[in-house]
């Protein structure tokens, strides 16, 4: 377990880096031939770690339900994110670790509600749920290396 939150904590911390490198107008621009932006991939990989973890564990978790409606699978950016919104979710990239490694250590998780994600993985505990995790944001990052090269031009 211990070897998959610090993948995880390293994942995040290249996520962090996108706010240190970019403006928040590259954040939010979607390149031609791209259906979401920078930031839309950040708050998706939010809402989606809440979802494996914790919504599959029938637990609320520690976002707020109007990321759900914006960030979830099947959406997309519909407006700029604005500075107040950014910085949410740059505080969460790390601030959602923490709490979930201290509920998985005091045994929080109970059930798990077994299921196939839309890329493939079998999830059917929270540990399969947290692998899946990464493995989900490493997709994401690597969309996010494609969408950088197209913001700068």
């Amino acid at each position: 377990m211990d070897a998959l939150f610090k993948t995880w904590r390293t994942s995040r911390k290249l996520f962090l880096n996108f706010f240190e490198d970019y403006t928040l107008d590259q954040l939010n621009k979607i390149p031609t031939g791209f259906n979401n932006n920078l930031i839309w991939n950040i708050g998706h990989i939010l809402v989606i770690q809440q979802k494996l973890i914790y919504k599959g564990s029938h637990l609320q978790g520690y976002i707020p339900e109007e990321l759900f409606d914006k960030y979830n699978s099947g959406t997309k950016p519909t407006a700029p994110v604005l500075t107040a919104e950014a910085d949410e979710l740059k505080r969460l990239l790390t601030s959602v670790i923490e709490v979930t490694e201290r509920d998985v250590r005091n045994g929080l998780f109970i059930s798990y509600n077994e299921r196939t994600t839309g890329t493939g993985f079998h999830v059917a505990s929270i540990q399969d749920a947290l692998e899946a995790n990464n493995y989900h944001e490493g997709l994401h990052m690597g969309y996010m290396m494609s969408i950088r090269k197209f913001i700068l031009l």
